[in-house]
This record gives C-alpha cells, structure tokens and sequence, in this order.
C-alpha cells in the first residue's frame, strides 16, 4: 500500500530487442518496485541492413506497449512514461513506431539521446549501496548499442553510446546453428576490432584515473548471465544483484554457447528461449570487454535508466540527481570488494 507521501509510476522502455515494464512506488528518492517484465518484440530485426522498422516489428512492439500501458493503470499507476532507445533512435521511419504506439496505447514516445541513455543508466545503478563505495565502469548492453558510463559518487565522469549491441551484432555476423567455435573466433576478432578502433582511445585514459572501478553489468544480457549461473527460472532481484562473475568463468560460457544448437541453448536453466540466439553476442561483447580493460570479475545491477525514469516523475527533464545516499527499498548486504 502507498503511503500518503508516495506516487506510484510507470515507465515503459521500448528497446531494439524488447519491450520493458517496471511500475513502482515513489517516495522522495526511494522506489519500490511493484511490477517488472519484458516482452521480446525484436523492434530491430533485419533494421541494421535499411535502417527502416518493420512493419510487423512495428506492431509487436506497439501492442506491448499497449499492453503494459493497460497494466500500469489497473496497478493504479498516476503516470506512465514511454522511453525509447538505440533503433527507436535510429529509424529512418521512428515516426511510424511513434503513432502506431500512440495509436495503440494513447501514450506518446519520448526518445533519449545516446548521452542521455546511458547517463540514466549510471544514475539508476548508483542507487545500489553496495556500488556507491567505489568507482564504476557500468556496461549496459542493448540490442543495438552499448553504453559505457565511468563514474563515481553517483555522478558520472565519462558517458557514451556506442553502436555495439547484441541484436546488430549477431545480425552482422549470422552464425550458423551451431554456431562453432571458428565463429566465436570470427566474432571475438571483430570485437577487439571494434574496442582498439572506437572505444579503447576515448575510454583507456579516463579508466586510468580509476584504477580501483568496478565493472557493472546492466540490462538482459547481464541479467540473464547471472540467472545462468545461478541456473535460476525466475527473476530474483536479490540473488541476481548478489552474482559476482569470474572472467574465466564468463569465457567458459561463452565457449559453451558457441559449441551448442539453437535448441539446445533454450533448455538452459536460466536462459529464456526467446534470448537463446542473442545470448551468444551478448555473452560475446561481456567477455571481450572483461579482456580488453582487465576486469577480472563482472557484477550485475537490476537497475538502470527505467530507475532513473521513474525518479523524474512524468515529466521528461533532465534533473540533477538527489543525495547520494539515495534508498531503493530495503538496503542489501555490503558487496565485496
């Protein structure tokens, strides 16, 4: 039950590969979650070749939207506030997605900027306690794009999207099924490609000044990892946010991905079927990351631009973050370090 202090919010996140919904209630800088999912739209199938949305992808995405829309309100929710990102961004035709959801839901789509996204992101993720002791190089890898945010004390230091995700990977790529560890080979070679040429000169001399950061995962890919390796069916907020994984660990699950069939790799506990061919990318940009920057180990954070979100109320303005100290519910145990 809501205090008499407290709002209850929705927002929604229309992304390249899915579509998620996280209502909460908020009180000051605090929130509580009281609903989360995702739907897997696949918004940017076959987008890389034409830039252009697809027609059906188009209406997958908008009846989502809708259909989360519709629960917010029956969860009683006093706002609702749709985000769009990396190929919502990049459309040469987004404003077909923009009325088809309209449309669909009345709701009109708001689309972040690359900066803007992964400032979010930071800011959602240094509400965790357990991160706000040190620096954090924070990774949130989408569909069509990654950001990389470096910062500490809440406030991010180096902020950057770049055009790496798992869904325009695997479609650059089209590994076979199975795949093959040849492939995995193609695929780690064109990430450290990529690294050398468009991120290791921007991000190396500012990841310098932090030699102590630590390396935070956020988004699908990181949450479906951890739910691996715990070989969990559910999402556990706690259990998840609690996963700590081992470079060496991450290189053999890569290497297990690879090496199996499509259907094989959708009876891995853990592993939505319906993220059992992007995995294999996803797990591919974590591991090649972890490699290039010497991380040994990768934490996971529930928490991103959708926390950020809601702690905006409805309207959409950038704000400067609240107290540092800020409380996402019940305070976790302290992570290592």
């Amino acid at each position: 039950m809501m205090s008499a202090t407290s709002q209850r919010r929705a927002v929604i996140d229309v992304g390249t590969n899915s579509v998620k919904l996280l209502v909460a209630d908020v009180q000051g800088a605090q929130v509580s979650p009281l609903a989360e999912e995702s739907i897997t739209t696949r918004l940017g199938a076959g987008f890389y070749q034409t830039k252009r949305l697809g027609q059906d992808a188009i209406a997958r995405t908008a009846a989502a939207v809708a259909r989360y829309a519709a629960k917010a309100r029956n969860l009683g929710a006093s706002s609702v506030l749709v985000l769009g990102t990396s190929a919502p961004r990049d459309a040469r035709n987004g404003a077909q997605l923009a009325g088809a959801i309209l449309q669909e839901s009345g709701l009109a789509i708001k689309i972040l900027t690359g900066k803007e996204e992964a400032e979010w992101a930071f800011r959602g993720v240094a509400g965790d306690p357990r991160l706000a002791r040190w620096p954090a190089l924070v990774l949130d890898v989408g569909g069509g794009s990654t950001e990389f945010i470096l910062g500490e004390a809440g406030l991010p230091r180096f902020c950057h999207s770049y055009e790496l995700g798992a869904v325009r990977l695997l479609e650059q790529l089209r590994p076979g099924n199975p795949p093959g560890l040849e492939a995995m080979a193609r695929c780690r070679a064109v990430l450290r490609e990529i690294l050398d040429r468009e991120i290791a000169p921007a991000l190396e001399p500012v990841l310098q000044q932090y030699p102590k950061a630590r390396l935070v995962g956020l988004g699908g890919t990181a949450i479906v990892l951890a739910r691996m390796d715990a070989k969990a069916q559910d999402f556990n907020r706690e259990q998840i946010e609690a996963a700590i994984l081992p470079a060496g660990r991450l290189r053999t699950t890569l290497k297990t991905l690879w090496r199996l069939p499509l259907a094989r790799r959708r009876e891995i506990p853990g592993l939505p079927a319906d993220r059992a061919d992007v995995i294999l990318t996803g797990t591919a940009i974590y591991e090649a990351i972890m490699e290039r920057f010497g991380f040994a180990r990768l934490r996971i954070s529930t928490r991103g631009l959708r926390y950020w979100a809601l702690l905006q109320g409805p309207e959409y303005r950038a704000k400067e973050p609240p107290a540092a100290a800020k409380s996402w519910g019940s305070a976790p145990p302290p992570m290592e370090p």
